[in-house]
């Protein structure tokens, strides 16, 4: 049994998927980033969260691996020599950053004299956006990776699995496989036909445009004024910046930060089209700063930190800037990340987010299935509530339904 995230269970002789996968997919454990092979990127597609050059720069910066309680255990199905699919999984010894809280369930487990972790992860390290999770050819080769998941569970290597926000389309696999869904909220800005950040402006409701203009003409009354860099044209010391301003919010939280200075500039040398940083400076002096990144027309915010405080930056930097950047470079959907109701009153609309869970345990599954079917009861209700506080006028044109599920990578 793995007494801790640096032991990654063995995969070597998985049960074979139901139906009979073919005999020549084998099923291999890799647990270092650096030795994924050079077909992932074809596999994983466009998402960037999954590209070798992310997830190797997390690595080589020490951010996951050893020491971190985010130990990889990536499983890889070969048929011949060709890559037929790939689970990213991570052991885990915490449950920080993911997105999705499950302090409780532990809790409960501890309690009652059992040990939650280490359980299993399929999501991306410190990123709560929506992507594929079960990459695979077809649906045997997608079973025999669940097949070698369920084979650690029984073994008791792990106490648990949990699949964070995965992609509409791979709901049905996980669920009848016997997990158990649980649903989010997070908010999202899709585009609908805007040509500049004016026309947004002009699509909201008369309160809501009159407090965005507010903010904004606080934060340049200040004196602040931005800069753009993307990963191609940011400096070491833009980078060395940015790691600066995000340990120090980390640090106002009493937090540990994430992730640091080396992983910043190895993710912008092997990955440089997917950054955007903001840079804000006051009489040429950077005071905060916002990095977002790109894949095709979708936008993420991620990481924002600040040297001083100036009233309303914060909404400046990680909201209105990007936006007026995306609308400006062809952007269709900006992710604001998690959580975050404030977010409704600044363009952005609620969409649902989803996560799957299996507990080994079937007593702690019993009572955590009861728990998920009324927490989604209560959150339908708050759902609900969202979509009566739109920041937007009627009529003011349609970017989808409202709580449609996340569709990003």
């Amino acid at each position: 049994m793995a007494e801790t995230a640096e032991t990654a269970p063995d995969p070597s002789a998985p049960p074979a998927a139901e139906g009979g996968a073919p005999a020549t997919v084998r099923v291999e454990l890799v647990t270092v980033l650096a030795d994924l092979p050079t077909q992932w990127d074809a596999l994983a597609g466009p998402c960037i969260w999954h590209a070798r050059g992310f997830l190797q720069a997390l690595e080589a910066s020490d951010c996951v691996g050893p020491g971190t309680g985010w130990a990889p255990c990536f499983l890889l199905a070969w048929r011949g020599d060709a890559l037929a699919g790939a689970l990213p999984l991570w052991l885990k010894t915490h449950s920080y950053g993911e997105y999705v809280f499950d302090w409780a369930w532990a809790r409960a487990f501890q309690q009652h004299g059992e040990r939650y972790y280490p359980k299993l992860l399929s999501a991306i390290p410190f990123t709560p956006s929506t992507g594929p999770r079960l990459m695979a050819d077809s649906r045997d080769t997608g079973a025999l990776l669940l097949g070698a998941v369920e084979a650690w569970l029984e073994g008791g290597e792990a106490s648990s699995m949990h699949v964070l926000f995965p992609v509409e389309d791979e709901l049905p696999l996980w669920q009848d496989a016997g997990y158990l869904l649980r649903e989010g909220i997070q908010f999202h800005w899709q585009w609908r036909g805007e040509t500049d950040f004016e026309a947004l402006l002009m699509a909201l409701t008369r309160d809501k445009r009159k407090h965005i203009r507010q903010e904004r003409r606080r934060v340049r009354d200040a004196g602040v004024r931005f800069r753009v860099e993307t990963g191609h044209s940011a400096s070491r010391a833009d980078w060395a910046l940015m790691a600066a301003c995000y340990a120090r919010t980390y640090a106002e939280h009493h937090s540990t930060p994430y992730l640091n200075e080396d992983f910043f500039v190895r993710w912008a040398a092997a990955c440089p089209e997917a950054q955007v940083l903001f840079i804000a400076e006051v009489d040429g002096e950077p005071v905060a700063t916002s990095l977002c990144a790109r894949q095709g027309d979708t936008l993420y915010g991620r990481y924002w930190g600040a040297l001083a405080h100036i009233p309303c930056l914060h909404f400046e930097a990680c909201y209105y800037q990007p936006l007026e950047w995306g609308i400006a470079h062809g952007i269709r959907r900006f992710e604001g990340g998690a959580q975050g109701e404030h977010k409704q009153a600044r363009a952005l609309e609620p969409v649902r987010t989803r996560s799957l869970h299996r507990i080994a345990d079937p007593r702690f599954a019993r009572a955590i299935e009861d728990f998920l079917r009324r927490e989604r009861a209560g959150m339908a209700d708050y759902a609900g509530s969202l979509t009566e506080h739109s920041a937007y006028r009627a009529g003011s044109g349609q970017a989808g339904t409202d709580l449609d599920p996340a569709t990003s990578c």
